[in-house]
């Protein structure tokens, strides 16, 4: 795929990952210690009652799946960011989570003619079909060359 690829409303669906406690714990002693993500103990009593995962640990799972979903390899330039990031349900261990990306625009680079912008609404779902988190990313992305049609 190329940027020509991702056009508006262009969809797709991909998954899914489980995360196990271990993971969980694992994830959070390195980038977010919190005690509601490496304690059970103190998760029980947390206003979440019980472990859950970090929602960058969430997000990081959901871009695994979204790398999964689409090949990206010819035409991924890498990202300038990424918008309205929102964790809205705690993911806790043995959930199972899947993804669904809209593009919602597509824009050719004004300065540079080999690549384009899309971006992608990507919806993060647990195995209930609950959206658990969210965020729009800015994919910069190569053009087709002329060989490839």
């Amino acid at each position: 795929m190329y940027f020509e690829d991702f056009t508006p409303g262009f969809r797709f669906a991909h998954g899914s990952r489980t995360l196990t406690r271990d993971a969980i714990i694992a994830y959070a002693r390195q980038w977010d210690p919190q005690p509601f993500h490496v304690d059970e103990a103190a998760a029980e009593a947390s206003p979440y009652g019980g472990l859950i995962a970090s929602g960058w640990h969430t997000l990081g799972e959901a871009f695994n799946l979204i790398l999964e979903a689409v090949d990206w390899s010819k035409c991924s330039m890498g990202s300038p960011g990424i918008d309205e990031v929102r964790w809205l349900r705690p993911v806790r261990p043995g959930d199972s989570l899947h993804i669904t990306g809209e593009v919602l625009s597509a824009r050719a680079s004004a300065s540079k003619p080999d690549r384009g912008f899309a971006n992608i609404r990507y919806e993060i779902f647990n195995q209930h079909d609950e959206k658990v988190a969210g965020y729009i990313g800015i994919h910069m992305l190569r053009c087709r060359p002329a060989a490839d049609g």
